[in-house]
């Protein structure tokens, strides 16, 4: 075991509110205790550990005590790990299913026998509570799970020829190298949902993490050699913020890629799209997010409390389907702000992802608070109210913010937040609700509460939204597709549709056959 301790040195910056719990538990002392061999900081290439020229540093987003320096990958390490892939895939692709197959399920094993060691990592890098993080490693494995099972139902086609003297077959082979470029906000199951899937099928992977996460990454590298997977098959290079640009360039646009798969902004999406143009890649992406959460005056108040509750703050607001947009039906609006007022202050505690009474880490880091606080200065300005927090606490953290008399025209209404923020918008009708929900150029994630069911079916197939939660607002899981329309991505992830994104249809046409 090694042993890193966490101790609150950060320095607070201005207009900030100070609460006394809060500033003692972030100056308390918190030892991550984990595995050693869990604690990688080099990059994995081909099999094997590989320092580069400089580090960079990981941070507790909540005290920003480092928690690691790691070794900082650049281009050439990036065409390393490419190359290496390249090799692997030829012998990997050639492994039978079942093997494959056998394989992630080890891995699988692995990840549920470490499952603290690991929900402990995501905890200190990414500051989430370790109860959300424990279930990220749930859901992180479920994936490898869900593909090791469907590497063995990968099935193509026996077409009815027109003609006697042939026969048309269409096969399914693996497409090749993919790129793997993840997000620092899941920082366990956004791979293993993309590798899975790519490994599955019988491709190689490259993951490029996000820089304030590598730890979580590279400790499933270290968990993927235990299990067996062959050396270049799975490759990790972490690099800084600096040097992120350069390295996704290379991974984009290597011609040894056969494919690329992103999850972040919409913005970073469509530079790395221009990249992968280059060279014809095969590219699925999911983007950004803009969640409408949907009130009907039908809806069981209670259930959409508990709903709004789950859907806005996991992860103090820091997830892609993430309810953003809170639209409430007239008739029961009252109603429902007073009960999400007081669920609010009975649920919610803000703290150290480690202890154990926080429901509410920090976010990723300052930035991200001050575009929370941004949206909410901005609402304030045109007429909203703020009915609970509203506050920028110490270093990144937030109040968890209730605001009413929203309007469609107000920053947090037209962009998305990233943060613990409730817009609130009463609404009449439900053509009214639709018009609002779909004026976005985005269309992730979206949920409803409503017990019409003809209500129901017409919202479900009007709204804009590749996901749809009604009367759930955990909706998640490795068998369900994620994927969303508009400027929110393409192609889907999970299911049994996800596997589809790493394989090429092949046409076999076999003539002059004596039948």
């Amino acid at each position: 075991m090694v042993s890193v301790c966490l101790a609150g040195k950060r320095a607070f910056l201005g207009r900030v509110r100070i609460l006394p719990g809060l500033s003692s538990m972030l100056r308390r002392r918190y030892s991550l205790d984990i595995s050693g061999e869990l604690l990688r900081t080099q990059g994995f290439i081909n099999g094997r550990w590989v320092s580069a020229p400089g580090t960079f540093p990981v941070l507790d987003p909540a005290t920003g005590e480092q928690l690691a320096q790691v070794s900082d990958c650049g281009p050439q390490q990036a065409r390393d790990a490419i190359s290496s892939a390249y090799k692997a895939f030829h012998s990997w692709k050639c492994q039978t299913a079942k093997e494959r197959s056998f394989l992630l399920r080890k891995w699988f094993d692995l990840i549920n026998r470490h499952n603290e060691d690991l929900a402990k990592l995501i905890t200190a890098e990414c500051g989430k509570p370790l109860k959300e993080s424990l279930a990220e490693i749930a859901y992180s494995a479920s994936f490898l799970e869900w593909f090791s099972e469907e590497a063995r139902r990968v099935y193509g086609d026996v077409v009815a020829p027109a003609a006697k003297d042939r026969k048309m077959l269409l096969l399914k082979q693996p497409v090749g190298v993919a790129s793997i470029i993840t997000p620092w906000n899941f920082p366990s199951a956004m791979i293993t949902r993309k590798v899975g899937a790519a490994l599955a099928v019988g491709c190689t992977a490259v993951v490029k993490p996000a820089e304030d996460t590598p730890l979580s990454a590279l400790a499933l590298a270290e968990l993927a050699v235990q299990a067996g997977i062959p050396p270049g098959v799975f490759n990790v290079v972490p690099c800084s913020r600096e040097k992120a640009p350069a390295v996704g360039e290379i991974l984009c646009t290597d011609p040894l890629v056969a494919k690329v798969s992103f999850t972040g902004s919409t913005a970073t999406g469509k530079v790395l799209l221009k990249h992968a143009a280059g060279t014809v890649k095969r590219v699925s992406m999911e983007l950004g997010g803009h969640a409408p959460f949907i009130v009907f005056d039908s809806a069981d108040v209670d259930k959409a409390v508990a709903g709004a509750l789950a859907s806005k703050f996991r992860n103090s607001g820091q997830t892609c389907v993430c309810s953003n947009r809170f639209l409430v039906q007239s008739g029961i609006h009252d109603a429902f702000l007073e009960k999400l007022g007081k669920a609010m202050d009975a649920e919610l505690r803000t703290g150290h992802g480690f202890e154990p009474t926080t429901t509410q880490g920090p976010l990723i880091n300052v930035h991200a608070a001050e575009k929370v606080e941004r949206h909410i200065e901005d609402a304030v300005s045109q007429g909203a109210v703020v009915l609970k927090g509203g506050k920028r606490l110490e270093g990144s953290f937030m109040q968890p913010t209730l605001l009413s008399n929203v309007s469609t025209d107000m920053l947090c209404m037209r962009e998305e937040t990233f943060g613990p923020l409730v817009p609130v918008v009463k609404f009449n009708t439900e053509e009214e609700a639709l018009a609002i929900a779909n004026a976005s150029e985005v269309g992730l994630a979206g949920y409803i509460y409503s017990q019409n069911l003809s209500q129901i079916w017409r919202v479900v197939e009007q709204l804009e939204v590749g996901m749809l939660g009604v009367n759930e607002a955990v909706i998640s899981a490795a068998e369900g597709s994620f994927g969303g329309v508009k400027q929110s991505g393409l192609g889907r992830e999970g299911s049994k549709y996800g596997i589809d994104e790493y394989l090429e249809v092949k046409y076999v046409c076999i003539g002059g056959l004596t039948l």
